[in-house]
């Protein structure tokens, strides 16, 4: 009896270890605090929107377009998170984010940086046809700290105008994350503004370097769009919020997570969150 006991708990312990080593990844566009969103604004959203993160426990995730202050609000709310990533207009505060939150007790933070998708990468400006906006990406270097295992985390927001601007993000993002990673695991979350039939997208899809999560589940939940537009856009099946891994991972979970508050949206896009694991 003693034998079986000790094998039992020896295999929960294992299963356990398991289940550990395995991270909830997200990518959300929080929607930056703007004053015209009548009915949807930051100060009304942002209590349901870190509700979303703090329920479906994310260990790490990217997001897009927020404002220092909002990201302020979601850390004061979160303490368990540290977050990482510089405004896109001046290279400190100033601008959206596409920052990068992950939980201080699980990870350990390596290093970091950014780079703006344009010409010239190492400062702000905005990159070949893009007439709105710089564009920038935010990457940690981080080490689990239960499996001592390290990897990268990328993070972006592409241009939602230029078309040039898109297809040269894919080219530039697939050269810096061969530059800065190299062969170090990898895990490219953002707001591409590609669907999955776009050349943008495809330039990273069909690479060597990176998969799409949603490809390498079998069922994945994806009963809506990524974008809801507060809810005005419902109807499409466009997803245009990504997450990319290189192949050192093993994928378990892929879905839209479309949690709404008294009928009303958090963001107008909707999370998209995924299970991986770093491989032996």
């Amino acid at each position: 009896m003693k034998q079986i006991l000790t094998a039992l708990f020896l295999l929960l312990a294992c299963a356990s270890n398991t289940e550990a080593q395995r991270m909830n990844v997200a990518t959300y566009n929080v929607r930056f605090d703007n004053p015209r969103d009548s009915g949807n604004l930051w100060k009304d959203r942002k209590a349901a929107l870190i509700n979303l993160v703090r329920f479906h426990d994310f260990d790490i995730f990217g997001t897009q377009e927020g404002f220092k202050s909002q990201l302020d609000d979601i850390v004061h709310a979160l303490p368990a998170y540290e977050r990482y990533g510089k405004g896109r207009d001046n290279g400190m505060d100033a601008g959206e984010h596409s920052a990068i939150f992950f939980k201080k007790d699980k990870f350990k933070l390596l290093d970091k940086g950014d780079f703006w998708l344009s010409e010239t990468p190492d400062k702000p400006g905005k990159g070949w046809d893009a007439t709105c906006c710089n564009r920038i990406c935010s990457w940690v270097y981080l080490q689990d700290v239960a499996s001592k295992k390290k990897f990268y985390f990328f993070n972006v927001h592409y241009d939602h105008q230029g078309q040039v601007a898109r297809r040269e993000s894919s080219k530039l993002i697939l050269a810096k994350i061969a530059a800065i990673a190299g062969k170090t695991p990898a895990i490219l979350t953002g707001d591409f503004n590609a669907k999955p039939d776009s050349e943008p997208y495809q330039l990273l899809a069909t690479s060597k370097s990176i998969k799409d999560t949603y490809s390498m589940v079998k069922v994945p939940y994806a009963n809506n769009s990524s974008y809801n537009g507060f809810g005005r856009d419902l109807d499409g099946e466009g997803v245009i919020d990504h997450i990319f891994v290189t192949p050192q991972f093993s994928v378990y979970k892929w879905g839209i997570l479309t949690d709404t508050y008294v009928g009303k949206f958090p963001s107008d896009h909707f999370p998209v969150l995924t299970v991986v694991e770093l491989k032996k």
